[in-house]
């Protein structure tokens, strides 16, 4: 089974760690985010990677090479120009065998212990196009309860009513057609995909991570300094 990883971002908002190195290889308790989630990928059957990539790819190769360290063959499908997230993908898809008939794909740059399995499982059931991972909203700001003009509660980082696209996809082969040349899928590709009825949502409350700032990096080494990832997860 292949996976496609999408590392072409810059990282603005996590400088000055992204001055010399591409968003995902910010080290994470002790290695690349990237090498985090290819752990768990292939910890749950994943065989090949390719990694879609541009700012800085080169820091990227160096680490990875051919993937002979990592236990499982790596190729890179460079950016000459930027694609955006969605031109990047389709580029990287494009080095996927066209036999595979489902393709895992992944923002780089987040973390997750949900099992792939069920997620597989309900992609094949539902005969969607694609199928995204969900997880809950939480938020970054504290909610204060009222009792009239009494506050009455706080609440730190609370579980909103919501769900957050969690940047894991499994793809049908066919997906690749319908993605952008240049752009980015959530404003294309995706939106088509749910009007016509063929975008699935498999709604995850396994621990996931993203890290989009120096604070989400300063928090995940933390969390993971005391607690580990197991890649046990839950079914969803």
């Amino acid at each position: 089974m292949y996976a496609v990883l999408i590392a072409g971002g810059r990282g603005e908002r996590l400088r000055p760690l992204t001055n010399h190195a591409p968003k995902p290889m910010v080290a994470v308790a002790g290695k690349p985010i990237m090498q985090h989630q290819m752990e768990w990928y292939l910890r749950q059957g994943v065989t090949h990677f390719v990694i879609s990539c541009g700012y800085l790819h080169e820091v990227i190769e160096a680490h990875f090479g051919s993937g002979a360290a990592l236990g499982a063959p790596v190729s890179y499908a460079v950016e000459e120009t930027p694609l955006g997230r969605g031109g990047g993908l389709r580029q990287g898809m494009q080095q996927v065998p066209r036999g595979e008939e489902v393709v895992l794909a992944s923002n780089a740059d987040i973390l997750t212990e949900q099992r792939l399995a069920p997620m597989l499982d309900q992609h094949r059931q539902d005969a969607n196009l694609a199928t995204l991972l969900l997880t809950p909203y939480v938020s970054q700001y504290g909610i204060v309860e009222v009792d009239g003009r009494k506050v009455s509660k706080f609440t730190t980082n609370p579980v909103l009513p919501h769900w957050i696209n969690g940047g894991v996809y499994v793809l049908d082969r066919a997906f690749e057609e319908r993605l952008p040349a240049i752009g980015d899928h959530e404003d294309s590709t995706f939106p088509e995909l749910a009007a016509a009825g063929r975008l699935g949502a498999f709604f995850s409350r396994a621990r996931w991570r993203g890290m989009d700032s120096v604070k989400d990096h300063a928090n995940l080494e933390e969390e993971l300094g005391k607690a580990p990832l197991t890649y046990a997860g839950t079914d969803g």
